[in-house]
């Protein structure tokens, strides 16, 4: 009894694998024949469920996953080249793809870019995309680039820099992601107005980069956050400054004079701070210290 089942095997095998193949050959003709567009898209996903296509693969999903990831791409790239084209299958296939091989990581990266770019040139769904690559994360977790790209998806396209230095963090606790993804999510704290949490992140950036080069970059940050919060709360007290005398101060001297400081503070180069006309505290022009573009009131765009 036991010995035929390794046959019985050996036989479902035998007329499987063929059977894959016809599937695989039908599948690429109706996908490629000259027919309509419309038709075209019909015949793309025949099978819209990830599970039944699945259990149609006979065991070769990565086989068939490839098939269907060259689908996506030529979906793609006929849609994109059309004015106003849609893309109504593209989350399908790629749905698909990713569920007969989910260690597919191209599939993800360039998948999420064909879901996020703006109509016109994807699918304007920054959010699937989100969805997308948060899958491969989950299925590829020793992979730092996956989290790289929701970083950007959620700095780029959302502008949301809270998530986008979670992801950048998530990435570099991964082994062997580089150091720069640290910094990544450093900076994007510093955008989001987070100068106590990202004050942290470049603190251990600076404690525990072997690279002379970072650990100035993390020391020069670490003074000019330092100097940037000393100004918020300059700005604070020369408020009240003004909420008592009904006008701002015109040096810090006054507002030792008035009880608000104890003495005069001083940034991290040595040089005390000075009051602009609008109550606004600064460096003096001879400090070296340089307040990081990211923790101004009006941030420039990071770097990509």
């Amino acid at each position: 009894m036991s010995s035929t089942r390794p046959t019985r095997a050996l036989w479902l095998a035998l007329i499987g694998v063929p059977l894959l193949f016809v599937l695989i050959v039908v599948l690429q003709k109706r996908i490629e024949g000259h027919v309509d567009a419309g038709q075209q898209n019909r015949d793309a996903l025949m099978l819209r469920s990830p599970s039944a296509v699945k259990a149609m693969s006979l065991g070769y999903d990565s086989l068939l996953a490839d098939i269907y990831w060259t689908r996506t791409v030529q979906y793609y790239g006929q849609h994109i080249s059309r004015e106003g084209g849609h893309f109504d299958l593209l989350w399908p296939l790629l749905d698909i793809t990713t569920s007969l091989d989910p260690k597919l990581i191209t599939a993800y990266r360039f998948g999420a870019i064909f879901l996020a770019e703006p109509n016109g040139f994807g699918a304007g769904r920054t959010d699937l995309a989100v969805n997308l690559v948060k899958r491969g994360i989950v299925a590829n977790p020793d992979s730092w680039i996956l989290d790289y790209d929701l970083g950007f998806l959620y700095y780029w396209h959302l502008r949301d820099y809270k998530q986008a230095a979670a992801a950048y963090l998530a990435g570099s606790r991964v082994p062997h992601a580089p150091r720069e993804l640290a910094i990544m999510a450093a900076r994007m704290e510093q955008k989001s107005g987070s100068i106590d949490t990202s004050r942290i992140l470049w603190s251990q950036i600076y404690d525990s980069a072997s690279n002379q080069a970072t650990r100035d970059l993390a020391l020069k940050t670490l003074k000019g956050l330092k100097a940037k919060d000393d100004e918020i709360h300059l700005d604070a007290l020369a408020e009240e400054y003004k909420t008592r005398f009904r006008h701002y101060p015109s040096s810090i001297d006054e507002m030792r004079a008035a009880g608000l400081l104890n003495g005069i503070p001083i940034d991290p180069a040595g040089y005390p701070y000075v009051i602009g006309t609008d109550g606004k505290s600064n460096l003096d022009p001879r400090s070296t210290v340089v307040i990081p573009p990211e923790a101004q009131s009006s941030p420039a765009e990071f770097p990509h």
